[in-house]
């Protein structure tokens, strides 16, 4: 479903998916898009973030400083999924990375650009 007419539906999970599949069809990612709701995860925060993180095959789980205020690292340890903690570099793209979206990246960086540099970085993590 095309964005604009996701806003139609009235509801905000379906405008999200919507978005987020135009945004990564913009960077040339083909993989799956699977939704939490269809996978099996326990109720609590961390548990249900790690759970989900290895039904999809995670190795490694992105986490911003936000999240590592409350993230419970055990039970990703648990289900053998590291968590990163990500902090945007001081320089280039990612400068502004606490106070942008991707929507601007791929505004003024251009979509090959942006997909290129995410490729970077998911080798520099061994992904």
């Amino acid at each position: 479903m095309p964005t604009w007419e996701a806003f139609s539906t009235g509801r905000i999970a379906v405008v999200a998916a919507a978005s987020t599949r135009a945004l990564l069809d913009t960077l040339g990612w083909r993989g799956q898009v699977l939704y939490g709701s269809v996978l099996t995860a326990r109720p609590g925060r961390s548990e249900r973030l790690a759970d989900l993180a290895a039904a999809t095959g995670a190795r490694g789980y992105l986490c911003g400083t936000g999240g590592t205020t409350y993230l419970d690292p055990a039970p990703f340890a648990a289900q053998g999924v590291a968590v990163v903690p990500f902090l945007p570099p001081a320089s280039g793209v990612w400068a502004s990375g606490r106070r942008i979206s991707a929507l601007w990246a791929i505004a003024t960086r251009g979509p090959d650009a942006v997909a290129a540099r995410l490729r970077e970085l998911v080798l520099a993590q061994g992904q």
